[in-house]
């Protein structure tokens, strides 16, 4: 597929978005918009006018600039905050608060820590009324998925990053929520650890029924866990496009040196980064001149 661009779709491709579209929707955004009042009282617009529907069993990515509401966007969706404007929905029921049917994965690792593995993924359930015992057999069950069977009773402070995101993950997926929502879980793992979580989340995606919204900075991320990818634009946060990834399944890192992966990612760069901003960027750098506050000893090109 030599030249392609990201709207160009081989037929297994093209089959796999009309799969999707025939699927129920699982999470609508209408005319969503998030207003906050700055200290001096100034009305400072974070999201404006979203709107996007994911389908289910979807692998939807949101990215976008630094500052325009990936967050904010991620936790309306979770109910966490309230939106100024619009609805979300739900299986077609709209959000008021945090529910079961949604689970949440923050950047941080967000275990008790005085918590056992075990009990930790257990928790949820607990609060949602199952017994103990019960409660207990379907956290195993859930540590069996990811891996983690062994560390059933050990503390979070005895796991690596990435064992502590994968028990967050089932601890999310315990209650069997409808909708996954994660915010940027993995962005403080090394690259090796990364990789390595990327390929669990897909693994686990496969085998159950899911809808993931995963909010990333990380464009290659993007790419290589999504079946559409939506770009938000900064100042207020709206979308610039909403993006069907054109990389066959199944994925791996060798295909990021592919046409369509490549393609895709320029097209990325492009909506995050427009020619126009780095020329003012540019323009203001060269007019702002950095003050030495300390003697440099010497001159240095």
């Amino acid at each position: 597929m030599e030249g392609c661009d990201y709207r160009t779709q081989c037929e297994p491709v093209r089959a796999r978005f009309a799969k999707l579209k025939g699927r129920e929707v699982a999470l609508s955004v209408e005319n969503l918009g998030k207003v906050f009042r700055a200290p001096d009282g100034r009305a400072v617009v974070a999201l404006k006018g979203i709107d996007v529907a994911t389908h289910r069993r979807e692998f939807l990515c949101v990215v976008g600039p630094s500052g325009c509401g990936k967050s904010t966007f991620v936790r309306i969706l979770a109910g966490l905050e309230t939106a100024t404007s619009g609805v979300v929905r739900v299986g077609g029921v709209p959000v008021s608060g945090p529910g079961s049917d949604r689970g949440m994965v923050f950047q941080g690792y967000t275990l008790f820590p005085w918590l056992t593995v075990l009990r930790n993924v257990a928790f949820g359930l607990e609060e949602n009324g199952t017994p103990r015992r019960e409660a207990e057999r379907e956290a195993g069950q859930w540590l069996a998925l990811i891996g983690l069977e062994s560390f059933a009773e050990s503390y979070p402070h005895q796991l690596s990053g990435g064992m502590k995101q994968r028990v967050a993950i089932a601890r999310a997926l315990a209650t069997r929520p409808r909708i996954l929502l994660m915010d940027e879980p993995f962005s403080a793992l090394d690259t090796q650890s990364r990789a390595r979580m990327q390929a669990y989340l897909i693994e686990i995606w496969k085998k159950i029924d899911i809808t993931i919204v995963f909010i990333t900075h990380d464009l290659d991320e993007a790419i290589h866990l999504a079946d559409r990818i939506l770009v938000l634009k900064a100042h207020p946060g709206a979308v610039a496009e909403l993006i069907e990834v054109p990389v066959p399944r199944p994925r791996s890192h060798a295909q990021a040196l592919g046409p369509e992966f490549r393609a895709t990612r320029a097209r990325l760069d492009a909506l995050i980064h427009p020619p126009e901003d780095e020329a003012e960027a540019e323009e203001a750098g060269a007019s702002t001149l950095v003050t030495r506050m300390t003697p440099a000893g010497d001159e240095v090109e």
